[in-house]
């Protein structure tokens, strides 16, 4: 019987598996061995290339809803018609659905499993999610039917629910049934959740951002049959594709933003909204449909009235939507390869001065370069909110960013709402178009998503503060003791630090392949692949892990074992650099090298001194203490000695001249692997003369030895110093032995009198403000 523990129990020995060695004992033939047995074993759904097989299969859910929003009493009421298509060789006798709010639910016993804060800092939330919140939480299903009207029994499992089918689903044939079913919407903002409201007291008004809200099909899939896995917070979702047609029912004076396209705008808005929304459809900057004049008027009433919104969206995986009588309205047109996508945004009054002259903007640049990486954005609208978090779904996403009450804003307030917007909006490729499992694989949606993310910053701005991707800051992480840490591998619900885990180290890495293991040119190319093949399917970690090897021919086993499947931190120190040269054969030069070196070695501090005290030695007041050797100089050359180099140099080949004319230097360098995490050495070296040359070694210079290595390197000039690792960009964890001679680190005073300026937002000091005081 296969159960979510024993999946769990499997990954684990998967991950341990990986870890254990290839060749115990030895110091090679672990590190760069094939991930083997490691990865799922290729097959006619799934192929060794990483590309669908050709009998890839996968579900189809189609859903019809009416659903009404109860403004008075905060409760989402709804009815919905699934069409289930069962496209698997399999028949299926019960089909599962995901009750996601049930995880609000007091009786959940899911709520005893996740670990609570230390009692002394514990606040009066905490206390509250500990024994429960008083609400009556959790979704209430009303009824279940199949298409004839006929009850259909179910079993509700925490946050899952099993529909037992009256016959067989057979492979090709299809099912229809209802759900009747209503909630409470949670207090988000005390509770927490990804979906609910939040409550503005000083106009009273609420803000609903509703999501995980109706009864959805759970993933029956070739790799793991049902995903049903309880939702217990942190691992997300899996989803199946489908189209939907949603009828939305709020109070008039809300505006709606939803998954997909809006069917009865002549109905819902005004004539001069209607007016501006057509505007928008050619318009370059963003236009407002719903204006800030309008949102304050509707604020201060309250209509008794309802309004129908009726939205469609074709093979997405979910629907969310945003409802609220306090919300400003923009968009504009922007295009990808020829075709337009709306780009829009919603938010309150307090986020327009940062929302209004950016989001809609962010919007649409984070859709032009996740195009260019991945696959042209293929939904016709995307929608940025603001609501105070951060959380995506298809098409529509919600986020943050409010200014201050004088409308100024910090800093860190800009780039955290930019930051979020794009990873957000850049959701809509990563896993709402390849749609990864999120219940087990985090890092699959969440790093590709990261790194996309940095690429996106990057292009909006060459001095954006980025905070991850950079290979180096991810050190701090790294260098954790190893009992802190979990491999990227681990299931999502067993992950401690989340956001460096399953977002900055994927990403990290991702950034780490692209700029210094395989190059931007390889790396594009099989990133944009491994789109371009499971774009609206579900791939799993080595459908990734192969496509990028497929697409590009570099052998990244080795990346793959150690960065997603180990804890190893990157150390490649310097232990020590020796110099050479070539032995020219001339006696001249030979012969007097050779008498330096006697000098050296024959020298001591005693010689020195007795010579400068006036000491008599023996030979000196005896003369005839002395021979032949007293005056013989073994050093010097002799004609024999020249005419045995002259026909020695004679007899070279001229390649064999050129190299001797060339008087190259020669240098030992040798390096050891104490981090255990294998990756390219990258050599800057600085020549007598100031000039400096960077060389860089492939990782699999260690393939031989994993922990040491000595490789001599030949160069024109004489080498003054040499340094690893020289723009930081292999995540090393310990720069201090990265240089020979070895440098010493700065202190804290003088890295104190090192750093610049700080920032306004971080010294409590608001440049906004003080320029509008100025200006006042």
């Amino acid at each position: 019987m296969r159960s979510a523990f024993l999946f769990s129990l499997l990954l684990y020995s998967s991950i341990a598996a990986a870890q254990n060695l290839n060749n115990p004992g030895s110091n090679h033939g672990n590190k760069f061995e094939q991930l083997g047995t490691i990865i799922q074993d290729p097959n006619s759904y799934r192929t060794a290339s990483g590309a669908p097989g050709h009998e890839y299969w996968q579900q189809r859910a189609d859903y019809q809803i009416n659903v009404e929003l109860d403004d008075e009493n905060q409760r989402i009421t709804g009815d919905e018609r699934i069409t289930y298509y069962n496209n698997s060789p399999d028949p299926l006798t019960y089909l599962w659905l995901q009750l996601d709010e049930n995880e609000h639910d007091r009786n959940n016993p899911l709520r005893k499993a996740n670990e609570s804060a230390v009692a002394e800092k514990m606040n009066i939330t905490d206390i509250q999610r500990m024994i429960g919140f008083s609400d009556d939480l959790g979704v209430k299903i009303l009824k279940v039917n199949d298409a004839s009207g006929q009850a259909l029994k179910y079993t509700i499992n925490q946050t899952m629910m099993r529909i037992e089918l009256p016959k067989a689903l057979k492979p090709g044939e299809k099912f229809d049934f209802s759900v009747a079913w209503f909630y409470n919407i949670p207090n988000r903002m005390s509770i927490g959740g990804r979906g609910g409201y939040e409550y503005f007291p000083e106009d009273k008004n609420y803000l609903y951002t509703i999501a995980q809200w109706y009864p959805r099909m759970a993933v029956y899939s070739d790799f793991q049959g049902w995903q049903n896995k309880q939702f217990i917070g942190s691992g997300e979702f899996a989803l199946t594709f489908g189209n939907f047609k949603v009828n939305i029912t709020a109070p008039a004076d809300h505006v709606i933003g939803a998954t997909g396209e809006c069917q009865n705008y002549e109905q819902v808005l005004t004539g001069a909204q209607l007016s501006r929304w057509k505007q928008a459809q050619t318009a370059k900057e963003p236009v407002e449909i719903v204006t800030l004049p309008e949102v304050k008027n509707m604020m201060s009433k309250r209509s008794k009235a309802k309004k129908t919104w009726t939205y469609v969206a074709e093979n997405v995986r979910d629907f969310a939507f945003v409802s609220s009588r306090r919300l400003v309205w923009d968009a504009m047109a922007t295009y990808i390869d020829g075709k337009k996508t709306m780009a829009m945004s919603y938010y309150g009054p307090e986020a327009y001065p940062l929302y209004n002259r950016y989001s809609t903007k962010a919007v649409a640049h984070t859709l032009k370069v996740y195009s260019k990486h991945t696959i042209p954005y293929p939904y016709p609208v995307a929608i940025s909110v603001e609501a105070a978090n951060g959380m995506e779904y298809p098409m529509i996403c919600f986020n943050y960013g409010r200014a201050n009450k004088d409308g100024t804003y910090s800093e860190a307030t800009k780039y955290g709402m930019l930051g979020v917007i794009i990873h957000e909006v850049g959701h809509n490729f990563f896993p709402m178009i390849v749609n990864s499992d999120e219940r087990q694989w985090t890092w699959m949606d969440e790093g590709l998503n990261t790194f996309c993310q940095f690429l996106a910053e990057q292009e909006w701005d060459n001095n954006y503060p980025s905070q991850r991707g950079p290979a180096h800051k991810i050190v701090d992480y790294m260098k954790l003791p190893k009992n802190q840490l979990e491999p990227i591998m681990t299931n999502s619900e067993n992950i401690i630090r989340f956001g460096p885990n399953a977002y900055a180290k994927p990403a990290t890495a991702l950034n780490i392949l692209r700029e210094t293991v395989m190059g931007r040119e390889l790396f594009d190319y099989a990133f944009k692949e491994y789109a371009k093949r499971w774009a609206f399917k579900h791939p799993t970690p080595a459908d990734f892990f192969r496509t990028m090897e497929d697409a590009s021919a570099v052998d990244l086993d080795w990346f793959w074992r150690g960065w997603f499947y180990t804890t190893d931190p990157v150390d490649i120190s310097l232990d020590n650099v020796t110099a050479f040269r070539l032995n020219t054969m001339n006696p001249e030069i030979e012969n007097a090298e050779n008498r330096k070196a006697a000098e050296r070695e024959r020298y001591s501090i005693g010689r020195e001194r007795n010579r400068k005290e006036g000491i008599q030695f023996a030979i000196e007041e005896d003369s005839k203490l002395k021979d032949f050797y007293n005056n013989y100089d073994q050093f010097a050359t002799t004609p024999r000695a020249r005419a045995e180099f002259e026909k020695y140099y004679k007899s070279l080949t001229p390649e064999e001249k050129k190299l001797y004319d060339s008087k190259k230097n020669f240098y030992q360098l040798e390096l050891s692997n104490k981090g255990g995490l294998v990756m390219p050495v990258i050599i800057e070296w600085t020549f007598s003369d100031g000039t400096k040359e960077v060389e860089r070694i492939p990782a699999y210079i260690w393939r031989k030895n994993e922990e040491k290595v000595t490789k001599v390197f030949a160069k024109d000039k004489a080498v003054q110093s040499v340094r690893l690792d020289p723009y930081r960009e292999t995540a090393d964890i310990d720069e201090a032995n990265n240089s020979w001679p070895r440098t010493a680190s700065p202190s804290r005073f003088e890295l104190f009198k090192e750093q610049q300026a700080p920032r306004g937002s971080s010294t409590g000091v608001n440049p906004m403000q003080e320029a509008k005081k100025q200006r006042q």
